[in-house]
């Protein structure tokens, strides 16, 4: 899927993939640290999944929290997955001291 935006909706606490009209096609339901953003869920619709929304999704949610001088917390499996596949984004990380990975 071409033409798709990420923005960052701070009012409900959640980055937003819209498609070329504006339609919000996916989410990223995230919580503010103190110097980090806590990813806990994404959600894709049913009509935009297996075409890339999910990936445009999480690559442009990282690159706002990379902008933005924080780290992430991957709590959601699929921004995890995401990061795993994507070492680019691996320095974003935070590692919690006695978490497992």
């Amino acid at each position: 899927m071409g033409d798709l935006t990420v923005t960052d909706n701070h009012a409900e606490g959640q980055f937003e993939v819209r498609d070329a009209d504006g339609g919000v096609l996916g989410f990223a339901v995230y919580v503010l640290d103190v110097d980090a953003v806590v990813v806990t869920h994404v959600e894709v619709v049913e009509a935009a999944e297996g075409r890339g929304v999910g990936s445009a999704l999480a690559r442009g949610a990282l690159d706002q929290v990379r902008a933005s001088g924080r780290v992430v917390v991957p709590l959601c499996p699929f921004i995890r997955a995401y990061i795993e596949r994507h070492p680019e984004y691996q320095d974003l990380v935070r590692h919690t001291p006695g978490a497992t990975d």
